[in-house]
C-alpha cells in the first residue's frame, strides 16, 4: 500500500515524536503479527524539511536498492508498506531470514551506496528486538560534515544545520546530476 500526500514546508517536533511513535506502533504490530524480522527505513533529513522531491527521490532509490537486496538473495518478503508522510517518507518489509543477515546486508548499503549514507535501515526481530551495528561489531555512523561520530555531533548541535542540509543536498544532487 502506498499512501502519497502533498509535499509540505517544516513540521513540528511534536509531528516527528507521534511520527516516530506511530512507526514504532506498526514496527510492533509486523513483529507480532508475521514472527518475523522487519526492516524500517527512514532518511536522514536534517532540518525541519522532511518532505520535498529530493527526498521523494532519494527515497525511490532506496525502496529500488532495498527490493533488489531482497530478490537478489531470494528472501521471501511477507509484506512491504511505503508511507508517503509530510514528517518524512517510510517504509517497511517484513522479510523470512535471520534479522543479523538482513541488518548486515542493509549496513552494506548504507556504506556502499554514493546515497546511502542519507539511508537510515533498522532491521527489528521478533525475539531479539532491535539489531544494532554493534551486533556486527561495526562502528556508529559517521558525521556528514566532520566523519566524527554522527550521534555525538547531533547531540551537541556542533555544525549548524544549514551545513549539514547543503552537505545532504549535495550528495543528493551529485547522485541524479551522474551520467
Amino acid at each position: 500500500m502506498t499512501t502519497l500526500t502533498p509535499v509540505r514546508a517544516g513540521v513540528s517536533l511534536e509531528a516527528l515524536l507521534a511520527a516516530k511513535d506511530s512507526r514504532a506502533a506498526r514496527q510492533a504490530d509486523w513483529l507480532t503479527h508475521y514472527q518475523q524480522p522487519v526492516i524500517s527505513l527512514t532518511l536522514v533529513t536534517p532540518g525541519a524539511v522532511k518532505d520535498s522531491i529530493r527526498y521523494r527521490n532519494t527515497m525511490g532509490v532506496a525502496l529500488q536498492a532495498c527490493d533488489q537486496l531482497l530478490w537478489q538473495n531470494h528472501w521471501r518478503v511477507l509484506d512491504r508498506q511505503v508511507l508517503w508522510l509530510p514528517t518524512g517518507a517510510e517504509a517497511l518489509w517484513c522479510v523470512e531470514h535471520p534479522a543479523v543477515e538482513i541488518k548486515a546486508q542493509c549496513v552494506e548499503m548504507e556504506q556502499t551506496h554514493p546515497l546511502g549514507r542519507l539511508w537510515d535501515f533498522d532491521v527489528f526481530c521478533p525475539k531479539e528486538g532491535q539489531v544494532g551495528r554493534h551486533s556486527l561489531d561495526l562502528n556508529t555512523r559517521r558525521c556528514l560534515v566532520c566523519d566524527e561520530p554522527a550521534h555525538g555531533c547531533a547531540r551537541s548541535r556542533r555544525h549548524p544545520v544549514e551545513d549539514v542540509v547543503a552537505r545532504v543536498e549535495r550528495l543528493i544532487d551529485g547522485w541524479f546530476a551522474r551520467d
